[in-house]
């Protein structure tokens, strides 16, 4: 299949990467835009809402959207729980957004919408691909990126009409790079290159989700991914559940980001690493708006243990052993 316009379907010439067309993407009525910020950004210069309000637990991207729409922001705090706190209060014309912190927060959805009018509430589900949208809510927002090895992506479902873009994104070539090189070479080959298509996404004007994207999307076993990463998840909780210092309730989780690991152990990131177990740092860019305390827990100390579709039980009980100490 051509990724090409040309009007003319070819036949013939070199052969493209072949990839499976399963033809299954989930969320069929969502808009698809080149980034999850962007289409953030779409959904507010449609909205035109006063004020948005964002936990302080966010990554900058979101901000950037606001900025560019030249919408006020506000913050709130979040708890220990991961709700919202409650001493947050929004006006009558202001939108509140709630992330579903690594895709095990489904079962503050109905509380929060009963808390807040469910026209004011967009929920950002960039750590939670798995969860369906929730139709009550203004607005759900997915970063396919964060649970699969594409380029870019971003997908919006919004009780608002947010019409696509008439232009289309051209850049997924230029950010294809560190993909090939992990999956040719080794993560710490194709680092760099990762942080350059990170970056390379910070331009949040909307543009309609790129063809290259969309096809590779079409190729994702979608049930294998939900049933491995259910699978993953729900093994290192029972390994690890007893000393995570994280308060979760598993009994709504669909198929989550990762295990999120808190500790007090500030060695075991670098043991991690150290055993080749890469884990990401969330929220760095957020410390200068958070405690020392909420910094050195949720930023320092929370470690976002992967379980991710690409692996098996061996690859969880390796991981285990090493938060353990059972390697050493």
């Amino acid at each position: 299949m051509s990724l090409s316009d040309g009007g003319i379907r070819p036949i013939g010439g070199y052969f493209e990467l072949e990839l499976p067309d399963k033809q299954q993407l989930p969320y069929p009525v969502a808009a698809r835009f080149q980034s999850a910020r962007a289409a953030f950004l779409a959904l507010v210069r449609v909205g035109k809402p006063k004020r948005v309000w964002l936990p302080k637990y966010i990554c900058n991207a979101m901000l950037s959207s606001l900025e560019k729409a030249e919408t006020e922001c506000m913050w709130y705090d979040v708890n220990d729980r991961l709700e919202v706190d409650t001493n947050t209060k929004i006006g009558i014309d202001d939108w509140l957004i709630y992330v579903n912190y690594f895709g095990v927060c489904d079962n503050k959805i109905t509380e929060l919408l009963k808390r807040f009018s469910p026209d004011q509430v967009v929920l950002d589900y960039s750590q939670s691909f798995f969860s369906s949208p929730v139709n009550e809510a203004l607005a759900t927002i997915y970063s396919p990126r964060k649970f699969f090895g594409v380029p870019d992506g971003g997908l919006l479902v919004s009780r608002l009409s947010v019409s696509l873009p008439v232009m289309q994104d051209t850049d997924s070539f230029g950010r294809m790079s560190h993909l090939m090189r992990r999956l040719g070479d080794s993560p710490e080959a194709g680092y760099a290159e990762y942080q350059h298509s990170e970056a390379s996404l910070a331009e949040c004007d909307p543009k309609r989700m790129s063809k290259l994207t969309e096809r590779i999307l079409a190729s994702i076993d979608f049930n294998h991914a939900y049933k491995k990463r259910r699978e993953n998840f729900l093994f290192l909780h029972e390994k690890l559940g007893g000393g995570n210092q994280l308060s979760m309730d598993i009994a709504s989780i669909t198929a989550p980001l990762c295990y999120p690991f808190l500790t007090h152990d500030a060695n075991l990131r670098r043991q991690l690493i150290d055993n080749r177990i890469f884990v990401a740092t969330y929220w760095a860019d957020a410390i200068d708006r958070l405690s020392d305390e909420s910094a050195e827990k949720m930023v320092r100390n929370l470690l976002p243990l992967p379980i991710d579709q690409r692996y098996e039980r061996k690859d969880m009980e390796r991981l285990v052993s090493v938060v353990l100490g059972e390697n050493t």
